[in-house]
């Protein structure tokens, strides 16, 4: 086995081995009193009720799939979906066992320790779920892509064809598994915000987390279930369908050892990303300003400098800079100039999504200064915040898409959208951080903490509603290159199963036209779907609360503990129902889309429909997506912004217009805004995937 093979499998197992050492380092720290540890188990008992009863159900539909993979593919398809299935669960399910188990250690740290030991315990926490995302993804694709070696010869296209699909078949495994955890764990968590914050905050007047809510251990539920499991399972997806869509096109676009080496090279790049993001980890440090968003900064510069200068490294070993790779134009130095591609578009998407989310710029403090005239205005201002946030991103995946290509052509797209992911065992940390901390200040108001604990969780939790829409448009906007990606694998494809069928994507053919507007509308049905279970479920936990104020004596009170087993289980009855038909959405769409205009118009407008429609939803669900999550985001610190003292603070009017303005931004940001992203991979999968069925 060449070394470049021993260095990818031990990045992953250093991977694995930083998430098993920094979990017994929280687990030693101390948890606090009773009270503290009762709230805290109450939380651990939802989640992993949740999560069982959740992947039960993901489990049935599964081997369904999973069946008909082998019966209409083959075996090694089957695996490959088994594969990328269970190590995608297996991501979320860990890293949420984490977080519930740090929220409380986090409590307990800003009580006794303050802001530094508390910001220290929540991000290693969040790191230990980044690190089995890239581990585990990075593990699975190695390890699959060896064993297949052993059964296909590369150097033949069969072989290599046949090497190809049982990829392509685990990052659907992993697709699905994430639709379902995204769309699951949003309609939990934001059914449960939503109806805590109607039922609790304005109806009844009393404050967020207050323990005579019947729905907040729901609600610290929910912040676990829906952005730890759901986004490490996102990002997993994300992360694997990127490398093997880059590894689909270096052998479609290359032959002989060029082929293997480009095959390749997108591992590698995971594999030395991992090592920087591991030592990344210690620089996410509190300095003397004592800003906490700075201290989490220091780790993701440190993550991206230390990757720049192990890829050049690494390809300068595996390639040489100067060399031309035979057969094509393409030398080392292309392929890093591509790489270097990817962090910028990185590092300018943070920056963007930061300024369109945080508490200190123009977009937040104008949502909250139209909060000052209305619950209207607020939701007028919101929206256009939240429909203006869409540019800035688009134009820099449009610029980095022109950069990379003229350096790389269409392999040179796929490696920036690699690199891009190869840093998310830094971003996931950021991310899971937020619901560590949001979960630390909800318990520190249930167990009735000093006013100071509270302030220093709050400032926590402030940065991490920034960091988990940091996180999602750092997801969607690698999304978006990684689904042109696999759409460029869709048209390469099509040319190699149906060589003779003229298939034309001009949009003077009206079924092109057809299938860019079904795409187009597919994210738009998609999150009206999601956000109507939120609005159901939602509804449901307003009912309950009301009930138990009015038929529970001594509950609003106080004398009273209230019923908070009963909205749990309403909440996950109502999530796994709701998750089923918009998860099966992107994956019946090009089914259905072939097959009626096969039967209207013959094969090659099916397929050239069907293709259209690829490009549509891309399109569409990358704004779509930007909008909802970067909205959402600034609803949600707009009322932190005033909860912290500005336009008259706690109990204003402009208070109750920000509270409406963040339960509207709820579903956008956490359920519908996120989901679009593996929906959009779903599809596109589907497509290549029908492709060999139909060969």
């Amino acid at each position: 086995m060449p070394v470049a093979y021993y260095v990818v499998f031990i990045a992953a197992i250093v991977a694995l081995a930083y998430g098993i050492v920094a979990t017994r380092w929280i687990l030693a720290s101390p948890t606090g009193n009773e009270k503290m540890v009762e709230i805290a188990s109450a939380v651990q008992e939802g989640a992993r009720a949740y999560l069982n009863r959740q992947y039960g159900t993901i489990a049935i539909v599964g081997v369904v799939v999973g069946i008909i993979l082998a019966l209409l593919l083959n075996i090694w398809v089957a695996l490959g979906y088994v594969i990328g299935a269970v190590l995608s669960g297996a991501a979320g399910y860990i890293g949420m066992n984490i977080s519930v188990r740090a929220n409380v250690r986090t409590a307990e740290a800003a009580r006794s320790k303050g802001l530094k030991t508390a910001l220290d315990i929540a991000f290693r926490s969040g790191s230990i779920t980044g690190m089995l995302v890239v581990g585990l993804a990075l593990l699975g694709i190695a390890g699959y892509y060896t064993l297949l070696q052993l059964q296909f010869d590369l150097a033949t296209d069969e072989g290599a064809r046949s090497v190809l699909e049982a990829l392509v078949g685990l990052g659907f495994g992993a697709s699905l598994i994430s639709i379902f955890a995204r769309l699951g764990g949003g309609i939990f968590t934001k059914g449960a915000d939503v109806g805590a914050d109607l039922s609790g905050k304005i109806e009844a007047g009393i404050p967020e987390d207050d323990p005579r809510n019947p729905a907040v251990i729901a609600d610290n539920v929910g912040d676990n279930v829906g952005d730890c499991a759901g986004m490490a399972a996102d990002l997993f997806e994300t992360y694997v369908v990127t490398i093997v869509a880059s590894m689909l096109l270096g052998a479609l676009y290359f032959t002989g050892d060029t082929r293997e080496t480009l095959m390749f090279y997108p591992l590698l790049i995971g594999a030395v990303c991992i090592f920087a993001s591991v030592v990344a980890t210690l620089f996410v440090r509190l300095g003397k300003s004592q800003n906490i968003m700075a201290a989490l900064y220091k780790g993701f510069i440190a993550s991206a400098v230390l990757s720049a200068i192990l890829v050049v490294g690494t390809t300068h070993v595996q390639i040489g800079l100067s060399t031309q790779l035979a057969g094509t134009d393409l030398t080392g130095w292309s392929l890093v100039l591509c790489a270097m591609t990817g962090l910028v578009v990185t590092a300018l998407i943070v920056w963007i999504t930061e300024y369109y989310t945080s508490t200190e710029y123009r977009p937040v403090k104008m949502i909250a200064d139209a909060s000052t005239t209305g619950h209207a205005t607020n939701i007028i201002q919101g929206l256009a915040i939240s429909m203006e946030s869409t540019a800035l991103p688009v134009l820099v995946i449009c610029a980095g898409i022109v950069v990379s290509y003229i350096c790389g052509g269409l392999y040179g797209i796929s490696v920036a959208a690699t690199t891009m992911l190869a840093l998310a065992g830094i971003v996931v940390a950021l991310d899971a951080f937020g619901p560590v901390t949001d979960n630390a200040g909800g318990i520190a108001e249930m167990a009735e903490l000093p006013e100071e604990v509270r302030s220093t969780t709050d400032a926590l939790d402030a940065v991490g509603n920034t960091t988990k829409a940091i996180t999602k448009g750092y997801a969607i906007g690698s999304a978006g290159l990684a689904a042109l990606v696999l759409f460029t694998a869709y048209t390469t494809d099509l040319e190699h199963y149906f060589p003779g069928l003229d298939v034309n994507f001009n949009l003077s053919d009206p079924y092109v036209v057809i299938g860019l507007f079904i795409g187009g509308l597919l994210p738009y049905l998609f999150g009206s779907v999601a956000m109507q279970a939120v609005g159901r479920a939602g509804g449901k936990v307003v009912n309950e609360v009301r009930r138990q104020f009015q038929e529970i004596p001594g509950v609003l009170e106080g004398t009273t503990k209230p019923e908070y087993g009963t909205c749990v289980d309403m909440l996950t009855k109502s999530a796994i129902r709701e998750m089923l038909m918009p998860s099966l959405l992107p994956v019946l769409a090009p089914v259905v889309i072939y097959f009626v205009i096969n039967m209207v118009a013959g094969q090659a407008a099916a397929f050239a429909s069907l293709g259209a429609m690829l490009l549509g939803t891309i399109v569409t669900g990358l704004f779509v997506a930007i909008s909802m999550t970067s909205g959402g985001g600034a609803w949600d610190n707009t009322k932190k912004a005033i909860e912290d003292g500005a336009h008259g603070g706690k109990g204003s009017e402009a208070h109750q217009a920000s509270v409406t303005g963040d339960t509207v931004g709820d579903p956008y940001k956490d359920t519908a805004g996120p989901a679009v992203n593996p929906m959009i991979k779903i599809t596109n999968i589907v497509a290549i995937l029908l492709l060999a069925v139909l060969a």
